[in-house]
């Protein structure tokens, strides 16, 4: 007889190997969705990477294409560019934005019409821009655009090497271009105010150029520094960090991407030492959710000023809340501005 064979649609189980009872078998496309996965993060990662280190190029690229001698290409039509000569071989661009009451009246006039506006009797801010870019970039046509709304005069500058400036950039040198810039504005300017608005970099130039002048016997009517850090022999006693130490933590190959003018040349900007020499009412603005430099750096150089000062009323922190979202370039956005600018000049 003949006996009859059934087969089994299992294979057979390698020697050692015994299947328990009711277990499932191992689904062999779980390693597979696992390595899809794994290879979809690291195509995402280097896509970022390559997005984050694309930035600089086209903010580069964007800022090469405009035209800095024509100010009314991007809508400012009562600003006017100028050229000017503060050392033998260097050429610095300068935007003078006058106020927006005078718009109408502005158009089509030359250098000598907007020169002769600064005896108007308008408050006058130089503003001394952070690092990297030129006078074009969104956040300082904003704040030229604030001032000119509050009726005052603008000079927004680009220090030498940046934007269509030449020269190379040093400390020294973009303290000479400030100084110049003053002494420049304050021959034309009869009994206005002239001011000093610096953001990022441009607070330690600001400081720099503050000191320069009192040894000239002269000063600013009033100084406001924005993102202000602080730096000088006392910083490295204290817990402040460098305003870029995230941006280079978080992308620290992206700087042999970056078009940065200053990145051969060591800053110290003393403005700790700085800060306790002067004696100008002084306006200290930083938003609480600032990504590059702390509000601590804030705090820490209004009790520096404060003290050297010996005066609430000439010392003033005002904070952004984190909640607005401005960061390090966004203040000029803020409703309230206008007000705590007026503050400033009322003194």
């Amino acid at each position: 007889m003949k006996r009859k064979i059934i087969k089994s649609d299992r294979k057979d189980q390698p020697a050692g190997r015994v299947q328990q009872s009711g277990q499932k078998p191992k689904d062999l496309n779980v390693h597979a969705r696992s390595q899809w996965q794994w290879t979809w993060k690291n195509m995402l990662l280097l896509s970022l990477c390559i997005l984050s280190a694309s930035i600089p190029f086209l903010l580069h690229l964007f800022s090469d294409s405009i035209d800095l001698s024509q100010p009314s290409d991007i809508g400012l039509n009562h600003t006017i560019n100028m050229y000017l000569t503060p050392e033998q071989g260097v050429r610095v661009g300068v935007w003078h934005t006058v106020p927006e009451r005078r718009w109408k009246e502005a158009q089509g006039k030359d250098l000598d019409w907007y020169e002769k506006t600064l005896g108007d009797g308008s408050p006058i801010f130089i503003y001394l821009h952070g690092n990297g870019g030129n006078r074009s970039a969104p956040h300082r046509i904003g704040i030229a655009n604030v001032l000119s709304a509050v009726g005052y005069h603008a000079l927004v500058m680009d220090y030498r090497g940046f934007g269509d400036s030449t020269g190379e950039p040093t400390e020294a040198g973009l303290t000479t271009d400030a100084v110049y810039l003053y002494n420049w504005v304050k021959a034309r300017s009869g009994n206005s105010l002239v001011c000093v608005w610096g953001h990022s970099l441009g607070t330690g130039v600001t400081t720099n150029t503050a000191v320069k002048l009192l040894e000239q016997g002269k000063q600013f009517d009033g100084i406001i520094l924005e993102g202000a850090f602080l730096t000088g022999r006392g910083a490295r006693d204290r817990p402040i960090e460098h305003p870029f130490k995230w941006f280079y933590w978080k992308f620290p190959y992206i700087q042999f991407f970056l078009f940065n003018p200053l990145k051969n040349n060591i800053l110290v900007f003393p403005t700790d030492e700085n800060l306790q020499k002067l004696r100008t009412p002084l306006m200290i603005l930083h938003a609480q959710d600032d990504h590059l430099v702390p509000f601590a750096s804030a705090q820490e150089i209004y009790r520096i000023a404060k003290k050297a000062q010996n005066s609430d009323e000439r010392v003033k922190l005002v904070r952004f809340d984190g909640s607005l979202g401005y960061l390090h370039n966004g203040l000029y956005k803020d409703p309230g501005l206008p007000n705590i600018i007026r503050s400033l000049c009322s003194h």
